[in-house]
Parts: structure tokens; sequence; C-alpha cells
């Protein structure tokens, strides 16, 4: 039986990572909210639910184009007999392991294809991207910090680490599903725009509260920083999200656990003056991609 909400047009909601941004830490919030989501009409399914059946769906696309009940299938699926307007998924192999993390002298080669195969099977509903990038000067050794020796050797060799462009992954979204938009943030900003990032997720209005807008920074702020932070919230609850958002990096400055921010960087050939370059390159990279169209692009 198929239920009133999948017989109407869905907004479906995919944060598609990247690898080694995000940990499942959205997830974690995502469900602490399930009940008070459920009661706006948001639905946050099980990864359980989601995840096998969209990686099934994908290897399936490969071979044929999708049934005329694929869509119905997989979200009575998905939604378990809830009704919902707004469902939100997250998974950072969206777009392939870690292993096709960094292919073919790209990020992403498969991004673009998922998101058109994605539009293929919900051709009619809203169906909107979440992503997260990072610096590839970071990005590259925790990649390939979890992959063999033999396959980071492999990528070293092959791949011009120099002309990696997250806008040119993001401009192939674009060409491959152009009715989709984009909400594209940068890894090291996050512990700042944490709650706007959920509540863009989640449809939610500015302002609207809910648990865990900030349970990003109670992880690398130290317990003494944080309950000054609350404490600080709790005397000016007046301020607005710009003005939080400079006390958060003013706590942050004084309160950070070293260990929890700082990045290790040990991989073969990555010279402080690469770092350097590639740091310069992410920048120029960032303001490229606010400037594709169809990009929503958080920004503290």
């Amino acid at each position: 039986m198929i239920t009133k909400a999948i017989q109407t047009a869905m907004q479906l909601i995919f944060h598609t990572g990247a690898h080694a941004t995000d940990e499942d830490r959205l997830l974690k919030v995502l469900l602490t909210n399930k009940e008070g989501f459920a009661q706006r009409g948001i639905a946050v399914p099980g990864p359980g639910k989601y995840r096998p059946l969209l990686k099934d769906t994908f290897s399936a696309l490969e071979a044929s184009p999708p049934s005329s009940d694929a869509r119905d299938v997989l979200l009575d699926a998905i939604l378990d007999e809830e009704v919902a307007d707004r469902i939100l998924m997250t998974h950072q192999h969206f777009f392939g392991t870690q292993w096709s993390a960094i292919r073919d002298g790209v990020f992403y080669p498969l991004a673009g294809p998922r998101v058109a195969q994605l539009k293929q099977v919900f051709e009619y509903d809203q169906v909107e991207i979440f992503m997260s990038i990072r610096n590839p000067a970071t990005f590259v050794p925790a990649v390939l910090a979890k992959t063999a020796p033999k396959r980071q050797q492999q990528v070293l060799d092959e791949i011009d680490f120099l002309s990696l462009r997250w806008s040119d992954m993001v401009q192939r979204i674009r060409d491959a599903a152009p009715d989709v938009p984009l909400t594209i943030w940068c890894n090291e900003d996050t512990p700042l725009i944490w709650a706007q990032i959920i509540r863009d997720l989640a449809g939610l209005d500015h302002g609207t509260k809910f648990t865990g807008g900030f349970s990003l920074l109670s992880e690398i702020m130290s317990k003494e920083g944080m309950k000054r932070f609350r404490a600080y919230l709790h005397q000016y609850p007046e301020m607005t999200e710009m003005q939080k958002r400079r006390v958060i990096a003013a706590f942050l400055d004084k309160y950070a656990i070293e260990d929890a921010v700082e990045e290790e960087l040990d991989l073969p050939g990555w010279t402080e003056e690469l770092v350097d370059q590639l740091t310069e390159l992410y920048d120029e990279d960032v303001f490229a991609i606010q400037r594709i169209p169809g990009v929503q692009f958080i920004e503290p």
C-alpha cells in the first residue's frame, strides 16, 4: 500500500559528505530531533533503511532505466508508513567510497552521474544536494590515510594535486542535473555555521530551536569554555545569528581543544610550501563556487 505522502511530490534532501568532514555528526543530530521534526512533516529515516536501498538502486540503474513504480517502492520502504513532506538522508558514500573520492584527476567523478540517477528515479520530486568541502591540503591526507598503501602511492603518483578543484565537481553536478539545487559549505567553517546547516537541511525557519545546535562545538571546545559560552548566551538571549558566530569564534580562539582542531598532514611529499599553495588555490576555488548559478553557499 502506498501512503498519501508518496502520491504527492516530495522534498528529498541528500547530504553527500564529503568524506572526512562529517563522520555522521549530522545524522546524530537529525535522529535526536526525529520526533520534533516529524511533527513538522520532516522525516528522518534510519540510515539502515535508505543507504543499502540507494546503493542497490544506483547499481541497477547502470544496467537499465528505473521501472515505473521504482520511486514509490523506494519511498514506501524508506518512510515505512510515516507521512512526511520532506525526507532527510545523509551518507558520505553517495558519490562513491573513499577509494573513488579522488580519481581520474578530479574529486568524486561519480558525483554528476549519481545526482542524474537520483533525478531519474525522483523525476517529479524536489531533490536537493547538501555537501561540505574541505581544503585539499587536509582533505587528501585524510582520505588517503584510510586507503591501502599501494592505492595511496598510486594516487600520489598519478594526481596533479594543484589541479584539483571542488568547483569542477560542483559544475559537473550542475551540468548533469541543472534543476537540482546545491548547498555547499567549507568544513573549516562548520563549527560557526552548524546550526544554520541543520536548519537549512531541515527547511526550518531562521532562529527555530532544535536539540544539538552546539553539539559540534562541544567536541572541540573545553568543558570550561562551553560552560562560559552557554552562560554568555543566557546573558545575551537577543543575539543575532551573526553575533553568535562572532562569539563562537572568540570562545574557540581561547578555549579550543588543541588536539581536536589541529590537522595531521602525514603524507609523503606534503611540504609546507605545497600546503600553502593548495590553501591559496582552495580560497580561490571557494570564490568560484559561490559564482556558480544554482548554488547556495553557507558562509560565516
